[in-house]
Protein backbone atom coordinates (compact mmCIF):
# COMPACT_ATOMS: atom_id res chain seq x y z
CA UNK A 1 0.00 0.00 0.00
CA UNK A 2 1.18 3.25 -1.10
CA UNK A 3 -0.17 7.05 0.16
CA UNK A 4 -0.88 8.51 3.68
CA UNK A 5 -1.44 5.92 6.52
CA UNK A 6 -4.87 4.99 7.14
CA UNK A 7 -7.23 3.69 10.16
CA UNK A 8 -7.04 0.08 10.03
CA UNK A 9 -3.90 -0.43 8.99
CA UNK A 10 -0.99 -1.85 11.02
CA UNK A 11 2.05 0.23 10.99
CA UNK A 12 5.66 -0.66 12.96
CA UNK A 13 6.65 1.77 15.64
CA UNK A 14 10.21 2.26 16.07
CA UNK A 15 12.41 3.80 19.03
CA UNK A 16 15.34 5.17 19.78
CA UNK A 17 17.45 1.43 21.06
CA UNK A 18 15.25 0.01 17.87
CA UNK A 19 12.60 -1.85 19.73
CA UNK A 20 9.99 -2.59 17.47
CA UNK A 21 5.99 -2.51 18.13
CA UNK A 22 3.23 -3.24 15.60
CA UNK A 23 0.33 -1.07 16.12
CA UNK A 24 -3.23 -0.92 14.20
CA UNK A 25 -4.31 2.24 13.57
CA UNK A 26 -8.02 3.50 15.13
CA UNK A 27 -9.36 6.60 14.95
CA UNK A 28 -9.23 8.18 18.43
CA UNK A 29 -6.99 5.52 19.17
CA UNK A 30 -3.46 5.92 21.17
CA UNK A 31 -0.17 3.78 21.58
CA UNK A 32 0.74 3.73 25.48
CA UNK A 33 4.37 2.75 26.65
CA UNK A 34 6.75 3.60 29.06
CA UNK A 35 7.96 6.30 26.28
CA UNK A 36 5.07 7.89 26.74
CA UNK A 37 1.31 8.06 24.92
CA UNK A 38 1.65 8.86 21.10
CA UNK A 39 -2.65 9.78 19.56
CA UNK A 40 -2.62 7.58 15.96
CA UNK A 41 -4.10 11.24 14.75
CA UNK A 42 -0.14 12.26 14.67
CA UNK A 43 -0.06 9.32 12.20
CA UNK A 44 -3.43 8.82 10.13
CA UNK A 45 -3.61 10.93 7.09
CA UNK A 46 0.20 11.42 7.45
CA UNK A 47 3.33 10.09 4.97
CA UNK A 48 5.10 6.84 6.74
CA UNK A 49 8.64 7.77 7.52
CA UNK A 50 8.21 10.29 9.36
CA UNK A 51 9.69 10.49 13.28
CA UNK A 52 7.18 11.09 15.37
CA UNK A 53 7.65 12.17 19.34
CA UNK A 54 4.99 11.05 22.22
CA UNK A 55 3.64 13.01 25.07
CA UNK A 56 7.59 12.46 27.14
CA UNK A 57 8.94 13.97 23.80
CA UNK A 58 10.62 10.38 23.08
CA UNK A 59 11.19 9.90 18.75
CA UNK A 60 9.62 7.04 17.31
CA UNK A 61 10.00 6.59 13.92
CA UNK A 62 6.61 5.04 11.97
CA UNK A 63 6.29 2.70 8.85
CA UNK A 64 4.75 0.43 6.91
CA UNK A 65 6.15 -3.04 8.21
CA UNK A 66 7.80 -4.88 4.98
CA UNK A 67 7.09 -8.91 5.08
CA UNK A 68 9.61 -10.03 6.61
CA UNK A 69 8.81 -7.08 9.65
CA UNK A 70 5.81 -8.36 10.07
CA UNK A 71 6.38 -12.06 10.29
CA UNK A 72 8.79 -11.63 13.12
CA UNK A 73 6.06 -9.36 14.85
CA UNK A 74 2.48 -10.98 13.81
CA UNK A 75 0.61 -12.82 16.44
CA UNK A 76 1.65 -16.52 16.56
CA UNK A 77 -0.52 -19.85 16.95
CA UNK A 78 2.98 -21.62 15.85
CA UNK A 79 6.62 -21.08 15.29
CA UNK A 80 6.94 -19.56 12.27
CA UNK A 81 9.39 -19.63 9.10
CA UNK A 82 11.67 -17.24 9.32
CA UNK A 83 12.02 -14.21 7.13
CA UNK A 84 15.50 -16.28 5.72
CA UNK A 85 14.21 -19.06 4.87
CA UNK A 86 11.12 -17.72 3.36
CA UNK A 87 12.77 -15.78 0.25
CA UNK A 88 14.78 -18.88 -1.12
CA UNK A 89 11.61 -21.16 -0.26
CA UNK A 90 9.92 -18.74 -3.09
CA UNK A 91 13.43 -19.56 -5.20
CA UNK A 92 14.09 -22.64 -4.72
CA UNK A 93 10.09 -24.13 -4.97
CA UNK A 94 9.91 -21.41 -8.37
CA UNK A 95 6.77 -20.15 -7.38
CA UNK A 96 5.90 -17.96 -9.48
CA UNK A 97 3.02 -15.46 -10.77
CA UNK A 98 -0.62 -17.53 -11.86
CA UNK A 99 0.79 -20.92 -10.02
CA UNK A 100 -1.34 -23.43 -8.25
CA UNK A 101 0.06 -24.27 -4.72
CA UNK A 102 -0.82 -26.16 -1.88
CA UNK A 103 1.05 -25.60 1.44
CA UNK A 104 0.59 -28.13 4.45
CA UNK A 105 1.51 -27.42 7.81
CA UNK A 106 0.18 -23.22 7.52
CA UNK A 107 0.62 -22.61 11.06
CA UNK A 108 0.51 -18.81 11.72
CA UNK A 109 0.58 -17.70 8.04
CA UNK A 110 4.05 -16.28 7.48
CA UNK A 111 4.80 -19.02 4.31
CA UNK A 112 0.91 -18.43 3.23
CA UNK A 113 1.56 -14.67 2.97
CA UNK A 114 5.01 -14.77 1.53
CA UNK A 115 2.76 -16.98 -1.38
CA UNK A 116 0.24 -15.07 -2.07
CA UNK A 117 2.08 -12.37 -3.06
CA UNK A 118 4.06 -14.58 -5.29
CA UNK A 119 1.22 -15.88 -6.81
CA UNK A 120 -0.75 -13.27 -7.41
CA UNK A 121 -4.47 -12.36 -8.29
CA UNK A 122 -4.12 -15.05 -10.85
CA UNK A 123 -3.07 -18.16 -8.46
CA UNK A 124 -4.32 -19.88 -6.25
CA UNK A 125 -3.09 -21.14 -2.45
CA UNK A 126 -4.69 -24.02 -0.90
CA UNK A 127 -3.80 -24.63 2.60
CA UNK A 128 -4.41 -28.08 4.46
CA UNK A 129 -3.88 -27.35 8.38
CA UNK A 130 -4.68 -30.09 11.21
CA UNK A 131 -5.68 -27.83 14.30
CA UNK A 132 -8.68 -25.44 13.27
CA UNK A 133 -7.22 -23.06 15.63
CA UNK A 134 -3.93 -22.45 13.62
CA UNK A 135 -5.98 -22.02 10.51
CA UNK A 136 -7.80 -19.25 11.65
CA UNK A 137 -5.00 -17.42 13.07
CA UNK A 138 -3.30 -17.72 9.94
CA UNK A 139 -5.91 -16.51 7.84
CA UNK A 140 -6.60 -13.56 10.38
CA UNK A 141 -2.80 -12.92 9.97
CA UNK A 142 -3.19 -12.97 5.98
CA UNK A 143 -6.15 -10.65 5.95
CA UNK A 144 -3.94 -8.46 8.74
CA UNK A 145 -1.24 -7.44 6.08
CA UNK A 146 -2.38 -8.24 2.95
CA UNK A 147 -6.42 -7.54 2.91
CA UNK A 148 -9.59 -9.55 2.24
CA UNK A 149 -10.26 -10.89 -0.59
CA UNK A 150 -7.71 -13.07 -0.84
CA UNK A 151 -6.86 -16.15 -3.84
CA UNK A 152 -6.96 -18.69 -0.64
CA UNK A 153 -8.28 -21.79 0.77
CA UNK A 154 -7.64 -22.92 4.25
CA UNK A 155 -9.29 -26.52 5.09
CA UNK A 156 -8.83 -28.09 8.13
CA UNK A 157 -7.70 -31.29 7.09
CA UNK A 158 -4.97 -34.21 7.01
CA UNK A 159 -2.01 -34.08 4.49
CA UNK A 160 -1.29 -37.65 5.58
CA UNK A 161 -4.52 -39.02 4.00
CA UNK A 162 -4.34 -37.51 1.03
CA UNK A 163 -4.43 -34.54 -1.12
CA UNK A 164 -7.81 -33.94 -3.14
CA UNK A 165 -6.30 -31.36 -5.77
CA UNK A 166 -4.84 -32.24 -8.73
CA UNK A 167 -2.27 -30.52 -11.35
CA UNK A 168 -0.97 -28.34 -8.76
CA UNK A 169 2.34 -26.29 -9.43
CA UNK A 170 3.78 -26.91 -6.28
CA UNK A 171 3.46 -28.34 -3.07
CA UNK A 172 5.26 -26.71 0.07
CA UNK A 173 5.09 -28.92 3.39
CA UNK A 174 6.25 -28.19 6.79
CA UNK A 175 5.33 -31.39 8.40
CA UNK A 176 7.18 -33.59 10.88
CA UNK A 177 7.00 -36.35 8.59
CA UNK A 178 6.77 -35.05 4.62
CA UNK A 179 7.95 -38.72 3.58
CA UNK A 180 4.18 -40.09 3.83
CA UNK A 181 3.22 -37.04 1.72
CA UNK A 182 5.80 -37.90 -0.94
CA UNK A 183 3.29 -40.84 -2.80
CA UNK A 184 -0.16 -38.35 -2.79
CA UNK A 185 2.33 -35.75 -4.14
CA UNK A 186 3.28 -37.33 -7.27
CA UNK A 187 -0.56 -38.27 -7.51
CA UNK A 188 -0.65 -34.70 -7.18
CA UNK A 189 1.22 -32.58 -9.08
CA UNK A 190 1.76 -31.95 -12.61
CA UNK A 191 4.33 -33.17 -14.48
CA UNK A 192 7.62 -30.98 -13.67
CA UNK A 193 6.07 -29.96 -10.51
CA UNK A 194 7.99 -29.38 -7.01
CA UNK A 195 7.69 -30.42 -3.60
CA UNK A 196 9.36 -28.68 -0.97
CA UNK A 197 9.90 -29.99 2.44
CA UNK A 198 11.34 -27.53 5.63
CA UNK A 199 12.38 -29.50 8.38
CA UNK A 200 14.28 -29.17 11.43
CA UNK A 201 16.74 -31.61 12.13
CA UNK A 202 18.91 -34.12 9.81
CA UNK A 203 17.44 -37.21 10.40
CA UNK A 204 14.24 -35.91 9.33
CA UNK A 205 15.88 -35.09 6.23
CA UNK A 206 17.38 -38.28 5.07
CA UNK A 207 14.14 -40.31 5.91
CA UNK A 208 12.59 -37.66 3.12
CA UNK A 209 15.42 -38.35 0.84
CA UNK A 210 15.16 -41.87 0.89
CA UNK A 211 11.50 -41.64 0.22
CA UNK A 212 12.24 -39.31 -2.64
CA UNK A 213 14.42 -42.19 -4.00
CA UNK A 214 11.85 -44.29 -4.57
CA UNK A 215 9.62 -42.48 -6.24
CA UNK A 216 9.07 -39.95 -9.50
CA UNK A 217 10.51 -37.36 -8.11
CA UNK A 218 14.33 -36.77 -9.14
CA UNK A 219 16.69 -33.50 -9.47
CA UNK A 220 16.49 -33.77 -5.33
CA UNK A 221 18.86 -31.41 -3.05
CA UNK A 222 18.44 -30.37 0.78
CA UNK A 223 19.93 -27.14 1.78
CA UNK A 224 20.61 -24.44 5.03
CA UNK A 225 20.61 -20.81 5.07
CA UNK A 226 22.59 -19.25 7.53
CA UNK A 227 22.24 -15.23 7.75
CA UNK A 228 24.83 -13.36 9.75
CA UNK A 229 24.48 -9.89 9.93
CA UNK A 230 27.65 -7.31 10.32
CA UNK A 231 28.47 -4.53 12.69
CA UNK A 232 29.46 -1.23 10.52
CA UNK A 233 29.98 1.57 13.04
CA UNK A 234 32.83 4.38 11.46
CA UNK A 235 36.14 2.34 11.49
CA UNK A 236 34.55 -0.36 13.59
CA UNK A 237 33.47 -3.15 10.90
CA UNK A 238 33.02 -6.51 12.05
CA UNK A 239 31.08 -9.62 11.97
CA UNK A 240 27.90 -9.49 14.89
CA UNK A 241 28.83 -11.82 17.76
CA UNK A 242 24.94 -13.30 17.17
CA UNK A 243 23.44 -14.53 13.80
CA UNK A 244 20.50 -16.23 12.97
CA UNK A 245 21.86 -19.88 11.91
CA UNK A 246 20.27 -22.91 11.76
CA UNK A 247 16.47 -22.90 11.64
CA UNK A 248 15.46 -25.40 9.07
CA UNK A 249 16.55 -27.78 6.25
CA UNK A 250 14.98 -27.15 2.72
CA UNK A 251 14.39 -30.34 0.44
CA UNK A 252 13.47 -30.07 -2.97
CA UNK A 253 12.57 -32.40 -5.78
CA UNK A 254 11.13 -31.98 -8.74
CA UNK A 255 8.36 -34.94 -10.45
CA UNK A 256 9.61 -36.50 -13.40
CA UNK A 257 7.98 -38.76 -15.93
CA UNK A 258 9.27 -41.94 -15.60
CA UNK A 259 11.07 -43.03 -19.20
CA UNK A 260 9.49 -45.67 -21.72
CA UNK A 261 10.32 -48.91 -22.22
Amino acid sequence: MTGPLQAGERVLLIDAKRRRHLVTLVEGGAFHSHAGVLAHEQLIGHDEGRTVRTTMNQRFIVVRPTLSEYVLEMPRGAQVIYPKDLGPILILADVFPGARVLESGVGSGALTTALLRAVGSTGHVTGYEIRDDFANRAQRNVEAYLGPDQPLRVEVRDVYEGIEERDLDRILLDLPEPWLVVEHAAASLRPGGILLSYLPTIGQVAKLREALEESPFGMAESLEVLQRSWHVEGQSVRPDHRMVAHTGFLTHARLLVPEAP
